[in-house]
């Protein structure tokens, strides 16, 4: 079957996006601190990753697909942007599982570029931010809104993927993975 839109694909996108506008607004952020430049939609099975993947080709050019995190995601720059509060959203990752983890289907993040990390802390003290990641070689903040996630992030999705083609540093899905 031939979807005619991504939400016939990755199904709603309304109630998922206004959850992270709402737990913004309830921590209060504003939704103005940047743009979302992807969301993500992790798939419960390998055959769903699959089935998916190559539905979504007709919605978008593929960026890349590689390995992170021990399972392949693919990212595509959308022909056509999601709408949303955040402005619109450019790009869409969908993640594998992680072999050997049980994962529900759906979409799990999106991710808002800001100016600086740092700044972000600073100007918003009150906000329970995941830090963990923020000295990484790849540094992103994490709010947790059960059960999705924002993360926020100093370059796009689409400027990081350019520079680690460039740098080849994309390490390849392994031509067996789907045997």
């Amino acid at each position: 079957m031939v979807a005619s839109n991504i939400e016939e694909v990755l199904g709603k996108l309304a109630p998922f996006l206004g959850h992270l506008e709402q737990g913004m607004l309830e921590h209060g952020l504003s939704l103005r601190l940047g743009p979302m430049d992807h969301i993500c939609y992790r798939a419960a099975t390998t055959q769903e990753y699959l089935e998916l993947r190559a539905r979504l080709m007709m919605f978008g050019e593929v960026l890349v697909e590689g390995m992170i995190g021990q399972r392949p995601i693919i990212t595509y720059r959308l022909h056509h942007a999601i709408p949303s509060a955040f402005g619109p959203i450019r790009c869409l990752e969908l993640a594998a599982p992680k072999a050997g983890k049980r994962h529900l289907a759906g979409l799990e993040h999106g991710e808002i570029v800001v100016l600086s990390l740092e700044q972000l802390l600073l100007d918003y003290p009150w906000v329970p931010f995941n830090c963990s990641a923020l000295h990484s070689s790849h540094p992103e903040l994490t709010l947790s809104l059960a059960p999705y996630q924002i993360k926020f992030h100093c370059q796009s999705l689409a400027d990081t993927i350019a520079i680690e083609i460039a740098l080849q540093q994309v390490v390849p899905v392994p031509t067996d993975y789907f045997a």
